[in-house]
């Protein structure tokens, strides 16, 4: 199973022009649903008037070699590792690890499988790294669904309770990853089931593919943005226009704030113990 190329056996029954079409056709649906999306709701709009606003209130000038320098890091630590649930939500980073680059692994050796399916590469190693990304891809996508998502004590939602566009991302992912790997195992059998996984799998991929404008598809990209211009203003000192705090521990802080030492302690770690300080036990 791990080394058959599905796309392949699936040529045989459809022509590999019109399966190419259709992925160039996705291709252009999430780049259209992004730029849609952006419009709507102003995003670029947005982080081009708070950079402009912070170059106006920053203390220091960034250089390029500064800017390249916190682009790296925003790209290895908050995109890479996400780096954002580091020492407060470690199966969550987990989860978003594993569906992120199961997703990308999947995404990637789809289209080497469609555009390449003929070649000896494609037919010894492509086909088990499309198979694995699926695989990491339901598993970080069920394991947020079933144990981060769902949490009854904290939340009081069900597995099975749909929150329409708020959800419509990672359903399509893990139906997506889902009915893939039920198609590509099920092709030996060649009966009327297989045919079903790929319908099921090509819808789908649909939905999740066009539905962009509507899902948090798009959510991918602007957080990479939000995160690199967040090292920007504390870089700068801008700091979105807010007073720079400073060491909490220091005293010429305390002195200014003495409310910092009372509420917090004279060494505070960052800004207290926050959502961590008590279990969410509501429900």
């Amino acid at each position: 199973m791990f080394s058959i190329n599905p796309f392949a056996e699936l040529a045989t029954l459809i022509s590999p022009t019109i399966i190419q079409a259709y992925i160039v056709l996705m291709f252009i649906m999430v780049v259209l649903g992004t730029i849609l999306d952006m419009a709507h709701k102003k995003s670029a709009q947005y982080f081009f008037q708070n950079a402009e606003k912070a170059k106006k209130n920053a203390k220091r000038t960034l250089s390029f070699g500064k800017k390249a320098s916190l682009a790296l890091a925003t790209l290895l630590h908050e995109v890479a590792t996400a780096g954002e649930f580091a020492n407060k939500n470690t199966a969550r980073r987990l989860s978003h690890n594993l569906t992120m680059y199961g997703f990308i692994l999947f995404v990637v050796a789809t289209a080497v499988l469609i555009f390449s399916y003929s070649t000896s590469t494609a037919a010894s190693f492509w086909p088990v790294v499309w198979h694995i990304g699926a695989l990491m891809l339901c598993l970080g996508g069920y394991w947020f669904w079933f144990f981060i998502r769902v949490d009854v004590s904290s939340e009081g939602v069900k597995w099975y309770n749909f929150n329409g566009r708020g959800d419509i991302f990672i359903v399509g992912l893990i139906a997506m990853g889902t009915f893939a790997l039920l198609w590509s195992g099920t092709l030996g059998s060649g009966g009327i089931l297989n045919m079903i996984f790929l319908v099921l799998f090509i819808a789908s991929s649909t939905v999740l593919f066009c539905s962009v404008y509507w899902s948090k598809f798009a959510h991918m990209f602007f957080k990479p943005a939000a995160a690199f211009q967040k090292r920007c203003i504390k870089a700068d000192g801008s700091y979105e226009n807010l007073p720079e705090v400073g060491d909490l521990s220091d005293p010429e802080i305390h002195a200014r704030y003495p409310d910092i030492p009372e509420y917090m302690g004279k060494n505070p770690p960052d800004m207290g113990l926050g959502i961590k300080a008590e279990a969410p036990r509501h429900y």
